[in-house]
């Protein structure tokens, strides 16, 4: 097979790649047993999508990862339907090697955190009104949260203009699952989907890592938890001690899925797991098979390196305000006490940091590799001091409207504790 090495690909040496072809099959790389490019890039990424390709399905993301991860999500997700993907850079993700390959894909819109993009989230509507407020001003996975909903926003007006009928708001550690087709298609999938309905939750499984040399998950991880929505309860509850392990709860992360919804007018975001819309309550459903694969944790460097994100102190107090899940707070907090990173300097900077005018402002720009060259800014909003405390007062003193349901945040699967059945 002819493979396209982009430039800036991590591979992971010829040795095992050499081996794993002389194991039997040609397809063995693509079934995860090399450490080599798990996917054929081929050349020019042609496959003649823009011709008659209904309905037209986009996804929208917000990254700091490597092509190592990015290549094969996007291609993965070309194949099974998908068009168009919208994804908001920073970090690694916006580095010269990186996106120059990204932005060479047809189909791939990259949109860098600019000047010119933070002021323009910064006058959106969304900080005027109640159903995010609850997670403005706070650290780490609150305001990546925020800044999710604000790039999710964005999204919908570009894929208006794209034509788009689907979009999909997804990370880069999840593959859309569409099992229960007949072709393994997204697009059939979606195609099949009453006219009527607005939004399709698709429910989440969790992988479960077998070895602690995962390189490419991908190809490598093979093994999932299904979600409660795809289960019996009394195989669920019957199995939940064994399957959490000790754990806070019976998936490390989320449990409550990711969605796609239908390009219409007034959609809005409601957090990173759902849409809604100003006008009218959408018409959902949640499909009895079709998924949403989560790669959890599958490297233990993406549990530091989601702890060394965050300028937590390690007392229980301030990794609550900083991460939303209980298995995160619990070994995060237990990593930051062993070892000791976090300077006086940083402790002091997180204890001035509830102001909407500190939170907005740049601590540390994740996108040093392109500033000098393309503008790129802090991720945070960038805003007049008047202007910010203003709206800082209208928010804290809305209340709660049944108008706009607060935004769904990432859930945990119910727990034991949720119903009483026998076990």
């Amino acid at each position: 097979m002819d493979h396209h090495e982009f430039p800036g690909m991590a591979v992971f040496g010829s040795e095992t790649s050499h081996s794993s072809r002389s194991a039997g099959s040609d397809c063995v790389d693509l079934l995860g047993q090399s450490r080599s490019l798990a996917f054929p890039y081929f050349r020019d990424w042609k496959f003649g999508y823009e011709s008659d390709l209904n309905p037209k399905i986009c996804i929208t993301t917000s990254t700091s990862a490597g092509l190592e991860q990015t290549l094969p999500w996007i291609f993965y997700h070309k194949v099974i339907g998908v068009s168009t993907f919208f994804l908001f850079v920073e970090g690694k993700a916006a580095s010269a090697n990186v996106s120059k390959v990204l932005e060479s894909i047809p189909g791939v819109k990259v949109i860098y955190r600019t000047r010119e993009l933070e002021e323009r989230q910064a006058k959106s509507r969304i900080w005027n009104e109640t159903w995010l407020a609850s997670f403005f001003y706070k650290p780490c996975n609150y305001e990546l949260f925020v800044k999710q909903s604000l790039n999710m926003e964005m999204a919908i007006v570009m894929a208006r203009e794209a034509g788009m009928d689907w979009i999909i708001h997804l990370d880069t550690d999840e593959l859309m699952h569409p099992v229960g087709t007949q072709e393994y298609s997204l697009r059939q999938l979606l195609s099949d989907v009453p006219g009527n309905v607005d939004m399709v939750i698709f429910p989440n499984y969790e992988s479960s890592v077998e070895r602690d040399d995962i390189k490419d998950p991908f190809s490598e991880v093979s093994m999932f938890k299904k979600n409660y929505d795809h289960l019996p309860k009394d195989v669920y509850f019957g199995n939940y001690r064994e399957a959490t392990r000790g754990n806070p709860n019976y998936f490390l992360t989320y449990g409550n899925g990711k969605s796609a919804a239908r390009i219409q007018d007034h959609l809005r975001p409601n957090g990173a797991h759902r849409w809604h819309n100003y006008m009218k309550t959408p018409n959902e459903i949640k499909l009895d098979e079709a998924a949403v694969l989560h790669y959890t944790y599958p490297k233990f460097s993406d549990l530091t390196s989601r702890r060394d994100r965050c300028g937590c102190k390690p007392t229980k107090e301030d990794v609550k305000r900083c991460f939303m899940l209980e298995f995160d707070r619990s070994v995060i907090i237990q990593g930051l006490r062993e070892s000791g990173i976090f300077s006086s300097v940083i402790i002091s900077a997180m204890q001035t940091s509830e102001s909407k005018d500190n939170f907005l402002k740049s601590v540390e720009s994740s996108n040093s590799s392109r500033a000098t060259t393309s503008g790129v800014v802090s991720s945070r909003k960038v805003v007049n001091r008047g202007e910010s405390q203003a709206t800082v007062r209208r928010v804290l003193e809305t209340k709660e409207v049944a108008a706009h349901p607060l935004a769904i945040p990432p859930l945990s699967p119910p727990g034991l504790h949720d119903f009483h059945i026998d076990t």
